[in-house]
Protein backbone atom coordinates (compact mmCIF):
# COMPACT_ATOMS: atom_id res chain seq x y z
CA UNK A 1 0.00 0.00 0.00
CA UNK A 2 1.28 3.41 -0.53
CA UNK A 3 0.01 6.70 -0.35
CA UNK A 4 -0.59 9.82 -2.70
CA UNK A 5 3.10 10.19 -3.38
CA UNK A 6 4.41 6.69 -3.82
CA UNK A 7 5.52 6.63 -0.24
CA UNK A 8 4.61 3.17 2.03
CA UNK A 9 1.94 3.88 3.73
CA UNK A 10 2.43 2.11 7.46
CA UNK A 11 -0.99 3.95 9.20
CA UNK A 12 -2.88 0.85 8.91
CA UNK A 13 -5.94 2.70 7.34
CA UNK A 14 -6.44 1.99 3.75
CA UNK A 15 -7.11 5.58 2.46
CA UNK A 16 -3.97 6.83 4.30
CA UNK A 17 -5.76 9.13 6.62
CA UNK A 18 -2.81 8.61 9.15
CA UNK A 19 -4.22 6.24 11.11
CA UNK A 20 -5.72 7.17 14.32
CA UNK A 21 -8.90 7.72 15.24
CA UNK A 22 -8.95 10.44 17.27
CA UNK A 23 -12.61 12.25 18.18
CA UNK A 24 -11.56 16.18 17.87
CA UNK A 25 -9.10 18.27 19.19
CA UNK A 26 -6.64 17.21 22.05
CA UNK A 27 -7.73 18.40 25.25
CA UNK A 28 -5.89 21.09 27.11
CA UNK A 29 -2.76 20.72 28.11
CA UNK A 30 -2.97 23.06 31.25
CA UNK A 31 0.28 24.05 30.17
CA UNK A 32 0.24 28.08 30.83
CA UNK A 33 -1.03 27.48 34.35
CA UNK A 34 2.04 24.61 34.62
CA UNK A 35 4.13 27.18 34.22
CA UNK A 36 2.78 30.06 36.32
CA UNK A 37 2.63 27.76 38.92
CA UNK A 38 6.05 27.11 38.42
CA UNK A 39 7.37 30.55 38.65
CA UNK A 40 5.26 32.12 41.09
CA UNK A 41 3.83 29.85 43.21
CA UNK A 42 5.76 26.58 44.28
CA UNK A 43 8.77 24.84 42.22
CA UNK A 44 8.31 21.77 42.71
CA UNK A 45 4.52 21.00 42.01
CA UNK A 46 4.67 23.45 39.51
CA UNK A 47 7.90 21.28 37.58
CA UNK A 48 5.11 17.72 38.43
CA UNK A 49 2.44 19.80 36.40
CA UNK A 50 4.63 20.76 33.78
CA UNK A 51 5.51 17.60 33.17
CA UNK A 52 2.27 16.13 33.19
CA UNK A 53 1.17 19.07 30.45
CA UNK A 54 4.01 17.88 28.38
CA UNK A 55 2.65 14.48 28.28
CA UNK A 56 -0.93 15.24 27.18
CA UNK A 57 0.37 15.95 23.00
CA UNK A 58 2.12 13.12 22.99
CA UNK A 59 -0.32 10.63 24.28
CA UNK A 60 -2.68 12.27 22.02
CA UNK A 61 -0.13 11.73 18.89
CA UNK A 62 0.55 7.80 20.19
CA UNK A 63 -3.61 7.37 19.54
CA UNK A 64 -4.54 7.55 23.45
CA UNK A 65 -7.18 9.99 24.23
CA UNK A 66 -7.84 8.40 27.60
CA UNK A 67 -4.54 8.71 28.99
CA UNK A 68 -3.97 11.93 27.36
CA UNK A 69 -6.95 13.00 29.77
CA UNK A 70 -5.33 11.49 32.47
CA UNK A 71 -2.02 13.63 31.72
CA UNK A 72 -4.33 17.14 31.28
CA UNK A 73 -6.10 16.10 34.58
CA UNK A 74 -3.29 15.66 36.69
CA UNK A 75 -1.86 18.76 35.20
CA UNK A 76 -4.29 20.60 36.19
CA UNK A 77 -4.52 19.01 39.72
CA UNK A 78 -1.23 19.30 39.98
CA UNK A 79 -1.00 22.94 38.79
CA UNK A 80 -3.99 24.01 41.61
CA UNK A 81 -1.86 22.51 44.84
CA UNK A 82 1.24 24.04 43.92
CA UNK A 83 -1.11 27.70 43.75
CA UNK A 84 -2.72 27.07 46.86
CA UNK A 85 0.74 25.55 48.55
CA UNK A 86 2.24 29.16 47.23
CA UNK A 87 -0.75 30.80 48.59
CA UNK A 88 -0.56 29.43 51.74
CA UNK A 89 3.33 30.32 52.21
CA UNK A 90 2.48 33.95 50.60
CA UNK A 91 0.16 34.11 53.32
CA UNK A 92 2.27 32.71 56.54
CA UNK A 93 5.30 34.78 55.40
CA UNK A 94 2.75 38.10 55.84
CA UNK A 95 1.86 36.70 59.28
CA UNK A 96 5.24 36.31 60.09
CA UNK A 97 6.59 39.56 59.27
CA UNK A 98 3.07 41.38 60.50
CA UNK A 99 4.33 39.24 63.91
CA UNK A 100 7.67 40.17 64.29
CA UNK A 101 7.24 44.32 63.23
CA UNK A 102 4.64 43.79 66.17
CA UNK A 103 7.07 42.49 68.60
CA UNK A 104 9.88 44.79 67.45
CA UNK A 105 7.76 48.25 68.07
CA UNK A 106 6.60 46.72 71.36
CA UNK A 107 9.73 45.93 72.66
CA UNK A 108 11.17 49.42 74.69
CA UNK A 109 14.91 49.80 73.47
CA UNK A 110 15.86 51.91 76.66
CA UNK A 111 15.49 48.76 78.88
CA UNK A 112 18.33 47.54 77.07
CA UNK A 113 21.18 50.28 77.82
Amino acid sequence: MTDNQGLPNYSGDPQGGGGFNNPGPPPNNNLVWAILTTILCCLPFGIVAIVKANQVNTLWAQGQPAAAQEAADAAKKWSIIAAIVGGVIIVLYVVLVVVLGVFAASVDVNNYR
